[in-house]
C-alpha cells in the first residue's frame, strides 16, 4: 500500500472547480468567531462541492491570514456572501426555495445516521456560534433542525467538526 500521489487524486483546477457542478447546499454560518473554524469549513466545502456559504454577523470574510491557514485556498473556490443579518439570510434562502436546518440539539430534531433528511430543495445548513449556538430567532426560521448523536459527557462539537459530519451526511444523501 502506498499512498495516492497528486496525479492519482485527479484533483480539479480552480477554474474546472468553478465550473463543475455543485452540491445544492448552503451553509449559514451564525456569528462563527473563530477564524479557523470558519478556514476548517471553506475547506470542507470545497471537499464536497457545496455551492455556497453564508457568512453572517461576526463571522469574519476572505482574505484573511487566520481563515486561509485552514482553508488553504478554498475560499478562493467556494462562492460566499457576507449578510449582517443572519434571520435575513435564512428568510432569503427561504424565499429561494431552500429547505433549512439547524445543526442543533433541539426537540424533535432529525438524528444523523438514522433519520433521512429532506433533500428534495436545495437545503440551508445553518451552524452557530461557538458558545451560543444557532440564535433562537434563526432557529424559529428553520424547517427543522439536525442533530449529531453524541454519547459521551459532552454534548457539544467543535462547530468546523459539526460543519464536516453534516455536511458529509447531507452529500451522502444527495449524491450516493
Amino acid at each position: 500500500m502506498h499512498k495516492l500521489t497528486t496525479e492519482e487524486m485527479k484533483r480539479l483546477t480552480v477554474e474546472e472547480f468553478r465550473e463543475s457542478e455543485k452540491l445544492p447546499l448552503t451553509v449559514v454560518l451564525d456569528n462563527v468567531r473563530s477564524l479557523n473554524n470558519i478556514g476548517s469549513v471553506f475547506r470542507t466545502s470545497d471537499a464536497f462541492r457545496v455551492e455556497h456559504i453564508s457568512l453572517c454577523g461576526i463571522t469574519a470574510t476572505p482574505p484573511h491570514r487566520e481563515i486561509h491557514k485552514t482553508a488553504l485556498g478554498a475560499e478562493e473556490t467556494v462562492d460566499w456572501s457576507y449578510h449582517e443579518d443572519t434571520t435575513e439570510c435564512v428568510k432569503a434562502l427561504k424565499g429561494k426555495g431552500y429547505r433549512i436546518y439547524a445543526v442543533e440539539l433541539a426537540h424533535d430534531s432529525l438524528k444523523l445516521g438514522t433519520d433521512t433528511v429532506a433533500t428534495d430543495k436545495p437545503v440551508a445548513l445553518v451552524l452557530g456560534n461557538e458558545i451560543e449556538g444557532v440564535q433562537e430567532e434563526v432557529m424559529s426560521l428553520c424547517d427543522g433542525s439536525l442533530e449529531i448523536p453524541q454519547y459521551g459527557t459532552k454534548h457539544s462539537l467543535n462547530v468546523s467538526c459539526a460543519a464536516s459530519i453534516v455536511i458529509w451526511e447531507v452529500f451522502k444523501q444527495m449524491k450516493l
